[in-house]
């Protein structure tokens, strides 16, 4: 093996107690500075925060934190700018960081990690990166349902079928529906929220795992860094890792809920069903079929909930082995992380840009509302407000849809005749049941009624107006 091939144990920043050469492959093996890098701003603050504090107690020098704070700043502004050499011999973000601090200014950036480890150190970078996280895509997920409701208040007249058993069930507005998702979507927005609060607890001053023997100041980081508190438990602050389920956990139902926004828009924009229209900025074509334009946005937003949802499984699983404090499987918590944040952050971009966009076939839509029979359970509740039981009312409308099915007629074509053979308590109102009147009728609290929609979309607006 070639001097090439080899890293003398001495040269790493942790090698005094090595004699030995570790491996290239060991090297290529364990770094992780190809994906941790992106940790550098909140590493870089960290340890700044540090250095000032271990300052404030006497701990170091004035001198030594000011040469410590200028050099982390110059470091911050070359990886800024692209010019930072990273080294795969340095591991991790920590240790290129702090190789360069000290190469310039010497001792003081020796003692930079006085009263730390790199185990206290790499979770409160993770827990900043996720703090900020959860608020960007918060924030974006607050985009995504001011653009429901807007859409919803644009196409307040528009009419479709219900849905279950992807059978038409009963007719709705379009509207109703899109508020629906934005009901979702503000659960996800409060998960988030939540996810915050919890990983917004600092660790540093755990030390390796059992606190350290210096007279630091966690308090006064905490209150810098912008933490609401300091971790209770110097063992669970080093090995915990709840706060990235927490954004994991968020990000697969907001997933989940974007995938089932995105089937349905690609379900309303084909040919069979004919609601909705893509602009061609959110669509694609094929490479041989030319009359193809495909819902490639809104399907690509539906296969990479799959990413996501993996990325939490593959969380939960590094962690269920492990015993107390710190082990090097924790390095594996990030690639997964910085997946699922970027992968969620795109799909609400893109989402929120391209709902504007659709266009709304009403015709169509009204159309499709009553067919297959969707007035049936409006017909139902009509005998049942005239005091015949619901089953028995159940019965007779079956037996009516069963006689049209068989006669190929639809519900307009009965005749009050038609009606009282089915039943001797229909009488003329009956023909009165119509698309409009199914609307209105369901007029209580969450239900599609125009005057209903109408206030739930305002409410809606008015919570998303409150959290700013």
């Amino acid at each position: 093996m070639t001097s090439e091939d080899t890293q003398p144990a001495s040269s790493k920043l942790w090698g005094g107690r090595f004699s030995g050469e570790t491996d290239a492959l060991v090297d290529q093996f364990n770094a992780s500075i190809d994906f941790d890098r992106r940790l550098y701003r909140e590493d870089i603050a960290g340890s700044i925060a540090h250095a000032r504090m271990l300052a404030r107690r006497g701990i170091i020098s004035e001198g030594d934190r000011d040469a410590i704070v200028e050099g982390l700043t110059r470091i911050r502004e070359e990886i800024d700018a692209g010019t930072f050499e990273f080294r795969l011999d340095r591991e991790d973000i920590h240790l290129n960081i702090e190789a360069v601090l000290t190469e310039r200014v010497g001792d003081a950036g020796r003692r930079l990690h006085t009263g730390r480890s790199r185990n206290d150190q790499v979770a409160t970078d993770t827990r900043l990166f996720t703090r900020a996280a959860c608020d960007e895509t918060a924030a974006l997920l607050r985009g995504l349902r001011s653009a429901l409701i807007d859409l919803a208040e644009r196409e307040a007249e528009t009419v479709i079928p219900g849905y279950t058993h992807l059978q038409r069930a009963q007719p709705i507005l379009l509207a109703h529906h899109l508020l629906a998702y934005e009901a979702m979507f503000t659960r996800d927005t409060e998960r988030f929220i939540q996810a915050r609060a919890r990983a917004n607890v600092l660790p540093l001053g755990a030390g390796a795992l059992a606190g350290v023997t210096y007279p630091i100041d966690r308090e006064s980081v905490a209150e810098e860094l912008g933490f609401d508190s300091v971790s209770e438990n110097s063992l669970d602050a080093v090995s915990d890792r709840d706060f990235i389920f927490d954004y994991q956990s968020a990000a697969a139902l907001t997933a989940v809920h974007l995938s089932r926004l995105a089937e349905e828009i690609i379900l309303w924009c084909s040919a069979e069903f004919g609601f909705a229209r893509l602009d061609d900025r959110y669509s694609t074509g094929s490479s041989i079929m030319p009359q193809k334009k495909n819902p490639d946005v809104a399907e690509l937003a539906r296969g990479k909930s799959a990413r996501v949802i993996g990325n939490l499984v593959q969380t939960l699983t590094m962690l269920k082995g492990q015993p107390l404090a710190y082990n090097k499987d924790n390095q594996e918590d990030k690639e997964s992380l910085f997946d699922s944040v970027d992968t969620i952050l795109i799909t609400l971009r893109v989402v929120t840009a391209m709902l504007p966009t659709m266009t709304f076939d009403g015709e169509r839509g009204r159309t499709a509302a009553v067919a297959n029979f969707a007035l049936a359970t409006d017909i139902a509740d009509y005998l049942a407000k005239k005091g015949v039981p619901f089953r028995e009312a159940h019965e007779a409308v079956g037996a009516l849809v069963a006689r049209c099915e068989r006669e190929g007629r639809t519900f307009e074509d009965l005749t009050l005749e038609d009606y009282r053979e089915a039943h001797p308590a229909f009488d003329r109102d009956v023909l009165a049941i119509d698309l409009d009147a199914a609307l209105a009728a369901r007029d209580v609290p969450g239900g599609t009624a125009p005057a209903r929609v109408t206030d739930a979309r305002e409410a809606a607006r008015a919570r998303l107006q409150r959290e700013g």
